[in-house]
């Protein structure tokens, strides 16, 4: 198959790239920088300028006649409290995770239409089904993004092409380098530093990179997609049945002391 993968310079989009890439399949990694690597081809491309965007996929589109697959893979954190976040920092979050990810489906869709076939992998977040402290705008943006997946998926059936957002939990990766930190004010720097700091020691103890790439190997393996997968440790997993089965203040009880607030 012909993968386009985003965000392949490190962690988690580096490891797919190679994993499919050993796998034999033609992958061309999608990311600021240049990306040294024998097993797929790297493409530097910033994915919120639409107009680089639309040069990467020329350029596959010289040497390929068709798209099988894009995992939309870059993205960024952003950790803070809601008050002490700016505009400036919510629109750059939301530039990347949110309109990043549909300019790259909206560059390969004419390939996949013409192909009548395509699978679209948008990455998103256990996070994202609930608003999780000092992250609700890292939750808002990867929700918004699985409410995109999912009107896509009406929009795109009749030329079999497929949409699924894969929720992930903690990934052992170096994501910290790159989340927006916002300034944090003095009535919430003592509870900030210690669930910033669980935030890190989990991320610390996440799931290998590799077995996520083995995830969605399996997951491509699939003729139809649900609308969502979720992956990651169980307890972080079980977060999202009981978000829907349990009352929402036994619910934020229960959070509170996964996030050691109580």
């Amino acid at each position: 198959m012909t993968i386009i993968i985003t965000g392949t310079s490190s962690g988690i989009g580096f490891a797919l790239a190679e994993y499919f890439g050993k796998k034999g399949h033609k992958v061309y990694g999608l990311s600021r920088k240049y990306t040294e690597s024998q097993h797929f081809q790297s493409i530097p491309t910033d994915v919120t300028d639409n107009t680089a965007v639309l040069n990467a996929i020329a350029e596959v589109l010289k040497t390929e006649t068709r798209i099988d697959v894009l995992i939309n893979n870059a993205g960024m954190g952003m950790v803070g409290a809601i008050e002490d976040s700016t505009k400036e920092d919510i629109l750059k979050l939301f530039s990347l995770n949110l309109a990043g990810a549909v300019q790259m489906m909206s560059a390969v869709l004419p390939k996949m239409r013409e192909n009548k076939f395509g699978k679209i992998i948008n990455v998103s977040s256990i996070g994202s089904e609930m608003g999780l402290p000092f992250r609700g705008f890292y939750s808002a943006s990867k929700s918004a993004l699985d409410k995109v997946t999912e009107a896509m998926r009406y929009e795109v059936y009749p030329w079999n092409i497929d949409v699924c957002s894969l929720h992930l939990g903690d990934i052992k990766t170096n994501i910290a380098d790159n989340r927006v930190i916002a300034q944090v004010s003095q009535p919430y720097k003592n509870v900030f530093d210690k669930v910033y700091s669980l935030m890190n020691a989990h991320v610390d103890e996440g799931t290998e990179p590799l077995e996520v790439a083995e995830y969605i190997e399996k997951l491509l393996e699939k003729k139809k997609w649900k609308a969502h997968y979720y992956f990651g440790k169980f307890g972080q997993k079980i977060g999202v049945p009981l978000k829907w089965l349990l009352p929402q203040n036994t619910y934020e009880n229960l959070m509170k002391k996964y996030n050691k607030l109580d």
